[in-house]
C-alpha cells in the first residue's frame, strides 16, 4: 500500500513537474521569439526604409505580457492530466486571448492601409479621423463575430442568436439608412478622391472651397465668405465640378456698345481689348468679335484664357483686365449701353 502511494505521488510529482517545466519553457519561448521579431523588423524598416516594418514591430510589442503566460499555461495543459472542466476553462481563457489579439492585429493593420490610402500632403489629420471612424466600425463587426465564437465554444446556442441579430440588425439599418448612407459615401470622396481639401467645387447652382470632409457632411465655404454644409450622399450622386487641375480658366463675357459709336471706333475696339489682355503675362488673348446687333446695344464678344489654377487669382485678374476696359473706353470716348428704352418707361 505504501508502496502504491509513493509510486502514485512520484507519478503525480513527475506530472506536475513537467508541467511546470513547459510552462516555463514556452514562456521564455514566447518572450524572446517576441523580441526577437520586434527587433527584426525595426531593423528592416530602418534598413529598407519600409514602412510596414514599424508597424509590424508595433503590433507584435503590443502583445500583452498576461497573453504570453495564458498561452503558455494553455500550451502546458496540453501535457497535463486535469479534468475535463478545467481543461475546458482553459481551453475557453486561450480562446478569449486569442479573439482579443487577433482583433487588435486586424484592427492595427486596417488602419494602416487605410490611413496610408488616404494620406496625401496637407491631408495626413483627415486621412486619420476617416481611418479612426472606419475602425471603430470594423471593431464593432470583429467583437460581434468574436463573441459570437467564444459563445459557440461555451456551449450557447448562437444560431436562434445570430437570427436575432439578424432582424435586430436590419432594424438598424433601416433606422440608421441616412447617416450610414453619409458615411459611406463620405468613405467613398476619400478613397476615390473626386475633390479635396482646398479645391474649389461646383455642385449644382453652389460653389466654393472645401474647407472639410467630415464623416457626415462636408463644408465649402463660398465666395462670399458663407458655409455651405453638404451631406456626403449628396455630394456622391450629384454631378460635381472640380477645378482644381483646370491648367487655363477662360474668360468669356460680351460688352454693349452704344449704337451711335462711330465705325472708326467699332474697328478699334478688338485691338484695344487685345493690348489689354497681352499686358498680363498668366493671360492669353483668344478673341473679340462684332458678333452682333442687339435691341439697344452693339455686341462684342470677348474671349481670353488665364494660366491660373486659382478661382481667386483668376477673378483678381478678371477684374483688373475689366477697369483697364472701362478706363481705356472713358478715355477713347466709347459709351457702354444700356437698356435705355425700359430705362424710359420705368421712369414715366
Amino acid at each position: 500500500m505504501n508502496e502504491f502511494l509513493n509510486q502514485l505521488l512520484h507519478n503525480i510529482t513527475n506530472v506536475y513537474l513537467l508541467i511546470i517545466i513547459v510552462f516555463f519553457v514556452s514562456y521564455i519561448f514566447l518572450r524572446i521569439v517576441k523580441k526577437i521579431l520586434v527587433k527584426h523588423f525595426r531593423k528592416l524598416s530602418k534598413i529598407a526604409n519600409i514602412e510596414t516594418g514599424d508597424v509590424l514591430a508595433d503590433i507584435i510589442a503590443n502583445i500583452k505580457s498576461i497573453s504570453l503566460l495564458i498561452i503558455s499555461v494553455y500550451i502546458a495543459s496540453r501535457f497535463s492530466n486535469f479534468s475535463y472542466d478545467l481543461l475546458k476553462i482553459i481551453n475557453i481563457v486561450f480562446l478569449i486571448v486569442l479573439v482579443y489579439e487577433g482583433i487588435k492585429v486586424v484592427q492595427k493593420v486596417l488602419y494602416f492601409f487605410i490611413y496610408r490610402a488616404l494620406k496625401k500632403d496637407g491631408e495626413e489629420l483627415q486621412a486619420k479621423k476617416t481611418a479612426k471612424t472606419f475602425n471603430i466600425l470594423s471593431k464593432i463587426i470583429l467583437w460581434s463575430f468574436g463573441l459570437l465564437l467564444i459563445l459557440s465554444n461555451i456551449g450557447v446556442d448562437v444560431n436562434s442568436l445570430i437570427a436575432g441579430l439578424g432582424i435586430g440588425g436590419i432594424a438598424v439599418a433601416l433606422a440608421l439608412q441616412n447617416i450610414l448612407g453619409d458615411i459611406f459615401a463620405s468613405f467613398s470622396i476619400l478613397i476615390d478622391k473626386p475633390f479635396q481639401v482646398g479645391d474649389f467645387i461646383k455642385l449644382g447652382t453652389e460653389s466654393g472651397v472645401v474647407e472639410k470632409i467630415g464623416i457626415k457632411t462636408t463644408h465649402l465655404k463660398t465666395l462670399d465668405g458663407q458655409i455651405l454644409i453638404i451631406s456626403n450622399r449628396e455630394l456622391t450622386t450629384t454631378r460635381v465640378e472640380n477645378f482644381r487641375q483646370v491648367e487655363k480658366r477662360r474668360s468669356l463675357f460680351t460688352l454693349g456698345i452704344v449704337y451711335e459709336t462711330s465705325q472708326e471706333k467699332l474697328v478699334e475696339i478688338p485691338k484695344i481689348i487685345k493690348s489689354i489682355v497681352d499686358k498680363y503675362e498668366v493671360a492669353e488673348f483668344d478673341r473679340c468679335h462684332f458678333k452682333s446687333y442687339g435691341d439697344y446695344s452693339l455686341n462684342f464678344e470677348v474671349s481670353y484664357y488665364l494660366e491660373v489654377d486659382d478661382y481667386k487669382g483668376f477673378l483678381d485678374i478678371v477684374e483688373k483686365v475689366n477697369l483697364d476696359i472701362f478706363k481705356a473706353f472713358k478715355e477713347k470716348g466709347i459709351e457702354f449701353a444700356y437698356p435705355t428704352a425700359l430705362h424710359y418707361q420705368k421712369n414715366i
